[in-house]
């Protein structure tokens, strides 16, 4: 873990007031999946889209399964503001552990699945997803291990999903 305190401690070192603000939002954003899933939701509305609207929500359902019901409860690992309680906090304190980010997983699972349905919708979305995973980091709320592993789960989730769509010959790529 020495390290990975040595990159948060080295992100506190760049904090400033605006960063403070933006980084907050890109966290509020990602909070609890809603962001992705009020997306998720608005592509049913839209026949070209609505395979794709399903694929993410399954795709997310997925990571919420194996990364929030089974991996935190598995590790429980304590975030680096519950270790180093000296951190002027910026954000609330989830109440589950810390590995891995769900934040991440959530983000990049999304960003993924809207790529694999439409590039257009894709790229952006994975810039925003990059983004709140590195608010996580700037925020003390992750280790980068846990962004990494949150990372690692939302592709694989994503392929996954996708690779059952295509084969079922529910195709959502436009």
């Amino acid at each position: 873990m020495g390290w990975e305190f040595d990159f948060l401690y080295a992100l506190q070192d760049i904090r400033t007031p605006f960063l403070d603000k933006v980084m907050a939002l890109l966290s509020t954003l990602g909070d609890a999946g809603i962001l992705w899933i009020v997306i998720a939701v608005l592509l049913l509305f839209f026949k070209k889209y609505r395979r794709g609207g399903i694929q993410m929500l399954i795709a997310m359902l997925l990571t919420f399964i194996v990364g929030n019901l089974i991996l935190k409860n598995m590790f429980g690992r304590l975030r680096p503001c519950q270790i180093d309680e000296t951190i002027d906090l910026i954000v609330k304190i989830p109440y589950d552990s810390s590995f891995p980010s769900g934040h991440t997983m959530n983000g990049i699972t999304s960003a993924l699945t809207l790529w694999f349905i439409d590039k257009r919708m894709g790229i952006p979305a994975m810039i925003v997803a990059v983004l709140i995973a590195f608010s996580r980091m700037y925020n003390f709320m992750h280790f980068p291990t846990d962004v990494l592993a949150g990372a690692v789960i939302g592709v694989i989730s994503a392929v996954v999903v996708n690779y059952i769509f295509i084969k079922r010959g529910w195709k959502t790529a436009q």
